[in-house]
């Protein structure tokens, strides 16, 4: 098999942890050479530029391993509409792919950044692999995780029910994989630091605290502003400690951050723009629970078995286990679910999204011959019989139809 250029695109601190286990499953295997493409909210200084997190990951001493490419693109400014995000990010790309000539691109999720990756690729017959399409979930973003479901060429799956409604949407059995989600390759491996040591790098001084992490509501901006208001004044006025970590950049996160300015300077509240995935990890595997509405609190917590709040409607339709509560965006509701969370005893662990050996499924399919002659040009593929096409009738030859053709 011919040397395979893999380029790879992050936009986010959440997709960097999602595709960070399959770059590294790559590291020192001579079929491949990958790349990385750097943008959106990771060029931000207002996120934290968490680029540097990247740099600091693929470091000097992998690079000499063989991670030779990290290309940085600034796709936006603070405060740029969706839309101009994605045009812009397509025109980056595009260049950069000229430039590369990749054979695969691996793009994750729902962002626009990866439906840019998606679109690029394709429209250049270059192979699209999407990681964990075929899920549910509320506002803008499985409009756009669909669309780049449609127009990849490969996906990789995290379970079996999100394979089948791939299959639902016309998609190639052929072309699918079920491999779990990465980024649990990560939460169950012996790499993360202490908590203790997490605690003392960001200056973190409580034992117990729980973990808020809110995003917009992109289709509801009147909804992101209400939830993000009583979740403030629910954390104001409960007893609990909290580590508060910035929303993505969506539009509506200004509701967000506005709303936080009134927990700044409080003893029992830190907030950080950003936090490096191992620290976060680290954090949320010995919270008390986790309280807003990432998806982190519907396919990360019950990993750990820590219980997870999530409020409103951004985790539509998403899985439910026991750990999960779901509640309205009123005062006292929030209220009563973090007593309960904090009262609860230890849940299971929950494996629906995989277990740990993501990056291990995702090689051994790239080794094969067979996907790298998957087709570009897609077709779709009915789940049922079509009904026959009705076949036209003999003309009749009785006396009202000698009538009607006498009337013509």
């Amino acid at each position: 098999m011919p040397k395979r250029k893999i380029l790879f695109i992050s936009g986010t601190r959440a997709d960097f942890g999602k595709i960070r286990p399959l770059i590294q499953a790559l590291d020192n295997d001579a079929r491949f050479e990958h790349s990385l493409f750097v943008t959106g909210m990771h060029t931000l200084a207002r996120y934290g530029f968490t680029v540097d997190e990247i740099f600091k990951t693929f470091g000097s001493a992998r690079l000499e391993k063989g991670f030779r490419n990290v290309h940085v693109f600034m796709n936006q400014v603070h405060g740029e509409s969706m839309d101009l995000v994605l045009a812009n990010t397509i025109f980056g790309l595009s260049r950069y792919v000229s430039e590369y000539q990749p054979d695969m691109i691996v793009v994750h999720g729902d962002r626009v950044e990866a439906l840019a990756g998606a679109l690029v690729g394709s429209m250049r017959n270059i192979l699209v692999a999407h990681i964990e399409g075929g899920e549910l979930s509320g506002t803008i973003d499985e409009l756009i995780r669909h669309s780049i479901s449609k127009v990849a060429h490969l996906h990789f799956t995290a379970n079996e029910e999100t394979r089948d409604r791939l299959i639902q949407m016309g998609e190639r059995r052929e072309s699918i994989f079920t491999i779990g989600s990465p980024d649990i390759d990560i939460m169950l491996s012996d790499d993360l630091p202490d908590l203790e040591e997490v605690r003392a790098y960001y200056g973190i001084p409580f034992e117990r605290y729980a973990v808020a992490l809110l995003h917009p509501v992109t289709t509801n901006p009147a909804e992101t502003r209400r939830e993000a208001r009583a979740m403030v004044k629910a954390m104001l006025a409960s007893p609990h400690n909290f580590v508060v970590i910035y929303p993505n950049n969506d539009t509506g996160s200004d509701f967000i951050l506005q709303e936080y300015e009134c927990l700044k300077g409080h003893a029992r509240i830190r907030i950080y723009p950003s936090l490096r995935l191992t620290s976060f990890l680290t954090l949320l595997k010995h919270a008390d629970f986790l309280i807003g509405n990432s998806s982190a609190g519907v396919r990360e917590t019950p990993v750990y078995g820590v219980p997870s709040i999530n409020i409103g409607s951004r985790q539509a339709n998403r899985f439910i286990c026991p750990s999960i509560a779901n509640v309205a965006g009123r005062v006292p509701d929030i209220l009563t679910a973090m007593e309960n969370a904090r009262a609860a005893t230890c849940f299971e662990p929950v494996y629906h999204f995989g277990r740990g050996d993501s990056a291990r499924h995702f090689r051994a399919a790239l080794a094969d011959e067979a996907v790298w002659q998957t087709p570009r040009q897609k077709q779709f593929v009915d789940i049922i019989q079509p009904l026959p096409t009705p076949q036209p009738q003999a003309e009749k030859t009785g006396p009202r139809s000698r009538r009607l053709a006498l009337v013509k």
